[in-house]
C-alpha cells in the first residue's frame, strides 16, 4: 500500500520525520510530496526541500521524496496511492484535518486518509515556528536535522549557534524600605 504525506516542508521538521518515519512501517511506501504553491514565498526552494528530505530519510529505504501541484487527491491518483497520510499536532489541526479528509473524500473515495498523532516532544513544532526562531539568531538545532540546521542559518546570515543565546538582565537586590509605623515613624526611629 502507498502512501502520499503531502507538505509544503519548508524546511522538514524532527516532528515530519517522526511521522515520516513511523508512516514507512506501516505502508509498504511512502512519498513524501512537496506541494508547489505559487501563493507563498518558501524559504527554500522545491528542489532545495527535496534535497533535504531526501538526505534526512536516506535510511528509510521505502520512502520518496517527489513535488506536486494541484490538488492532492489527482496526485495521489497518479502515484496509485491508496491513502494520504497526516500528522495530528492539536485539536485546532483536528478540525482542519478532518474538514480537508471529508473534502477530499468527495474527490475520490478511493483515497482514505489516516491520521497519526505526533509524538509528545514534537507537538508544539512547525516549520513557522523554526523560522521565526532563526530569523531571530536562536538555535533550531533541537528542531530539525543538522543539514538543514545549516541551511537555515545560511538563509538568515546566521553563524551556527552554539546554544539558545540568552540575555538577562541583573536585577539588584530589592532594597528594605523602612514602613512607617502607626505613629508615623519607622521601626527604626522608635
Amino acid at each position: 500500500m502507498i502512501a502520499i504525506y503531502p507538505g509544503s516542508f519548508d524546511p522538514i521538521t524532527l516532528g515530519h520525520l517522526d511521522i515520516i518515519q513511523r508512516g514507512s512501517r506501516l505502508f509498504d511506501k511512502v512519498i513524501v510530496a512537496v506541494l508547489r504553491n505559487p501563493n507563498k514565498v518558501p524559504l527554500f526552494t522545491v528542489q532545495q526541500r527535496l534535497e533535504q528530505i531526501r538526505i534526512a530519510t536516506q535510511h528509510l529505504p521505502n520512502v520518496e521524496a517527489d513535488s506536486f501541484d494541484g490538488l492532492t487527491v489527482n496526485y495521489a491518483q497518479q502515484r496509485q496511492a491508496q491513502v494520504l497520510l497526516r500528522g495530528l499536532r492539536a485539536i485546532s489541526d483536528f478540525e482542519v484535518e478532518l474538514q480537508m479528509a471529508h473534502t477530499n473524500k468527495t474527490l475520490s473515495t478511493q483515497i482514505e486518509t489516516v491520521f497519526l498523532a505526533t509524538s509528545n516532544e514534537y507537538s508544539f513544532l512547525s516549520s513557522s515556528v523554526i523560522k521565526e526562531i532563526a530569523r531571530f539568531g536562536g538555535s533550531v538545532d533541537h528542531l530539525v536535522p543538522p543539514h538543514i540546521a545549516l541551511d537555515i542559518y545560511k538563509c538568515y546570515n546566521h553563524n551556527y549557534p552554539i546554544a539558545n543565546p540568552t540575555t538577562t538582565a541583573v536585577i539588584p537586590p530589592l532594597q528594605s524600605i523602612p514602613m512607617e509605623s502607626a505613629t508615623g515613624t519607622t521601626p527604626e526611629q522608635e
